[in-house]
Order: C-alpha cells, then structure tokens, then sequence
C-alpha cells in the first residue's frame, strides 16, 4: 500500500510541478552554466547506498570540502542556491527516486556515509526503513541551516544539537509508521513552508500521541534553545568526529 501511495503520488507530483522543475532547472544552469543537478550517494534501506537526485544549490564540487552539514551563510550556496533552498525546492527533485523505489515520499532523511557510520546500535534501527523526501525532523529542524549559521564546525555542532533529536524522532516513525501519518506529515511540510509555528503545533499535538518523551515534546516545539544531548543509545554527548 505504501508504495503503491508513494508511486502514485510521486508520478502526479513531477506532472504538475514540472513547469516549475524547469524553471528552476534554467535558472541554475544560467548562472553558471553546468548541470542544474546534483547527485549525491546516500545510504537507504538495510545500509544499501543509492544515487539521489536534488536540485543544485551549491557551487560545483561543493562537496569536495569534506563539510557535510550546511549553514545558512555556507559560501558554497549560489544566489539562486538561497532561493531555492528557503522554499526546499532542492528536496522536488528526489520524486524520481520515490518513483524509482529508492526512497518513500515519508521516512527517515536519507545520510551520508560518514553519518550512517556513527550511527549507534539504536540509530541503526532507522535503516530498517526507506529514506524519505520529508519526516518529522524535517519539519522541526527545517531551519537547520540557520541553527548551524556561524558554527565553526557546522558537523560537530549537527551532531551534538541536531542529531540526538532528529534520530529519536526517525526512530519513532520506524515504530509507528502509517498511511495516515504519511498524510499528516506531507500536509504539515506545505504548512511549514507557510506558518511553520502552526506547524510545529500540529506534530507535538502528533507526536505526543506517539511518545511519552516529555523532552522531545518540548524539543518539537521549538520555544527554547537546542542544548546537546547524546544520541540514541548513547550516554555521552559527541566530543570529536575524529
């Protein structure tokens, strides 16, 4: 059922936003003339690397850096590269992967190498799923790069505010994944777009029906500051990346 929902709704989703695709298509290309796409190896299901595709939002070889987290004023992110990540245009793009069957339109954010290689024994039950376009962390963190803005080590930083919270969320959604909660998430993803406070209301009103993580709870509100916290199945809070 659930791919039958992704493939579908992934197939109407390319028809009716390829005008718009285009546009941002050119754009792209126009400002410095190289592909408009950017293909990066991420880990899916059961640890299998696959290819995802994203709108390019970023200078060529940006990933080259070696930085894997993004703050808002990375100098790698073109002008057009702003744009089209303020409305998360970039993430339009990996449709085709749904439609291809290597993500899901709902599920865990899809991780680079060295961040799946961190993951602890629990952080490993995430990759029991596929990797989707949009998810709870998605919604609660979707001003990560502002959260990062300024780091000196915006991976560090990820990993110490970020990561214990957005795994935590991926793996209530593993536990208690749903058609309906798929609905629910995909709407509140367009919500945020516009009124991400109204947003964030809906998923805690959500998610206290899934959890009793009173931490988490006030985490998805998003009213205080992000203090570090270890990971899942961990007691420790990450010190080094080394």
């Amino acid at each position: 059922m659930k791919r039958i929902f992704d493939f579908v709704t992934a197939l109407i989703g390319l028809l009716v936003l390829s005008p718009l695709l285009l546009l941002m298509m050119l754009l792209v290309f126009l400002q410095d003339m190289h592909s408009p796409f950017y293909i990066a190896k991420r880990i899916g299901k059961d640890g299998q690397p696959f290819q995802m595709v994203k709108l390019r939002s970023m200078v060529i070889n940006a990933d080259k850096t070696g930085v894997d987290s993004t703050a808002a004023d990375d100098k790698r992110i073109t002008a057009v590269g702003h744009f089209i990540r303020r409305f998360k245009l970039d993430e339009l793009m990996q449709l085709w992967n749904v439609l291809l069957g290597d993500m899901s339109l709902v599920g865990p954010r899809p991780n680079v190498d060295a961040d799946t290689n961190r993951y602890t024994n629990q952080e490993k039950r995430i990759l029991l799923m596929k990797p989707g376009i949009t998810d709870m962390a998605s919604i609660v963190f979707s001003d990560e790069g502002d959260i990062l803005e300024g780091a000196e080590d915006p991976d560090l930083l990820y990993n110490q505010i970020i990561r214990p919270y957005k795994s935590r969320l991926a793996i209530i959604y593993v536990e208690k994944s749903s058609i309906f909660l798929d609905i629910f998430l995909i709407v509140q993803t367009v919500v945020a777009i516009i009124d991400k406070e109204t947003a964030l209301t809906n998923l805690s009103k959500k998610l206290s029906q899934l959890t009793e993580d009173k931490n988490l709870l006030e985490v998805s509100l998003r009213k205080g500051p992000l203090l570090p916290a270890p990971p899942p199945g961990s007691n420790e809070i990450v010190k080094t990346l080394d």
